[in-house]
């Protein structure tokens, strides 16, 4: 089960004005992927303001409000394709505020995008959103030292961001190959679709071109497999009378026929009889493939159950710790119950306590009796009946969960399970 073009899913992040809507708007234009009636109505607009360029930012921010002001308010998934990758990019805002609209943004993200003005170098937005790419384990990190142009594409005023840069990386968990450096002008077009020959100095690809050869297989976790049942399919037609399989989106490994499994939360044990891909059967099914399976044995599996491999069991408990993302101005505190979402499945979940909010700037962690909007905290939570998880370290999908108000159904935080 093989794809011919690959998929990429970026964050991008950065303070304000950094120019993330430009970048993002440069690329579509670069790969030919604006409409010909939104070229023009960034070609109107950008003469209505008196510019005397093309306002690229105009191509992704779609709220009046974002455009009223020049700021991005609501994350915003952009889509284009090269010859040889499709690209999904979620645009996040880049004010304090909406830290949380980076969070949920990068959730589902491989790559992320770090945007920093070269007049003002690393910035306290810049070590936020390091942190949360490092929270969430992305798999790639892209710095974009950009408005070059506006420091007359001085090397030495990148190499000193770069160092920068460097030792904050130093307190994370990337590795130096999981992190690229690249000097751009997004207004300018400089670096994005080709190498810039205003940037002599600089060696590397253009950031398209780093894109483009990074592999998606290298991007995914390569874990234990988790396979929760979205449907359970019964054609009840002549050609599949007795047909009932069970369909979802596989996570974190590979499942074969044959294989051993165990369905939870029941703990029933069976044997993968077909893998179905639409009308097709394979022999194996790879991590992010949507799929039906069904079993040699007839067990009881309803939409919410898990499969997982015999060999490969979660932790089963009613007591999690995790690292809070608060996401709503009501404040977290100790004793408040909730609804907790892990997968398609709700719990109820009581706050036993707080450890700590977490510094974004790696400088540690300090006691607090609450969480406030935007703070990121270790919370630990007692629940109605067991979850079967996994940390979120070993497996991001089964390691995740949201908070969800029981008053008001708004979601309240992001949990992601030590």
């Amino acid at each position: 089960m093989t794809q011919n073009r690959k998929l990429i899913k970026i964050a991008t992040a950065g303070s304000v004005d950094d120019g993330k809507s430009t970048l993002i708007g440069r690329l579509l234009f670069d790969t030919k992927s604006l409409t010909t009636d939104k070229l023009e109505a960034i070609e109107k607009t950008s003469r209505q303001r008196g510019f005397d360029y093309l306002d690229f930012s105009l191509a992704t921010d779609g709220l009046i409000a974002e455009r009223e002001q020049g700021i991005t308010i609501d994350v915003a998934h952009i889509y284009f394709n090269t010859a040889k990758t499709n690209f999904v990019i979620a645009d996040t805002p880049g004010h304090v505020e909406y830290t949380r609209n980076m969070v949920t943004g990068a959730s589902t993200s491989q790559v992320a995008i770090i945007l920093i003005d070269a007049r003002k170098g690393v910035i306290e937005q810049t070590n936020r959103h390091f942190f949360i790419s490092n929270l969430l384990r992305l798999g790639h990190v892209v710095v974009a030292v950009n408005k070059m142009d506006l420091v007359n594409y001085d090397e030495d005023i990148f190499l000193k961001i770069k160092a920068d840069f460097e030792v904050l990386a130093e307190k994370s968990d990337f590795d130096t190959d999981q992190i690229t450096f690249i000097p751009i002008s997004a207004l300018k077009g400089e670096n994005i679709a080709k190498h810039s020959e205003l940037m002599p100095w600089y060696v590397g690809n253009s950031l398209l071109d780093h894109l483009e050869v990074l592999e998606s297989s290298d991007l995914h976790e390569s874990t234990v497999a988790r396979f929760p049942i979205q449907y359970v399919t019964r054609p009840r037609t002549e050609a599949f009378h007795d047909f009932r399989g069970f369909s979802g989106k596989l996570y974190g490994g590979s499942l074969k026929v044959g294989d051993e499994v165990t369905v939870l939360p029941s703990f029933t044990e069976s044997k993968i009889k077909t893998i179905h891909f639409f009308d097709q059967e394979y022999s194996e099914a790879l991590p992010g493939a949507s799929i039906t399976i069904t079993l040699e044995n007839e067990v009881n599996i309803s939409r919410g159950d898990m499969l997982v491999k015999s060999s490969e069991l979660p932790k089963s408990e009613k007591q999690i710790s995790a690292t809070i993302c608060q996401v709503n101005s009501k404040p977290l505190k100790v004793g408040d119950k909730y609804t907790l979402q892990h997968g398609i499945n709700r719990v109820l979940a009581k706050v036993e306590s707080i450890d700590s909010v977490i510094h974004t700037d790696f400088s540690g962690e300090v006691p607090a009796a609450q969480l406030k909007l935007n703070d990121i905290g270790k919370v630990n939570f007692r629940l109605s009946k067991p979850i079967h998880f996994d940390t979120y370290h070993d497996n991001k999908s089964n390691g995740r969960f949201i908070l969800i108000d029981e008053g008001s159904y708004d979601t309240v935080g992001v949990g992601f399970i030590e």
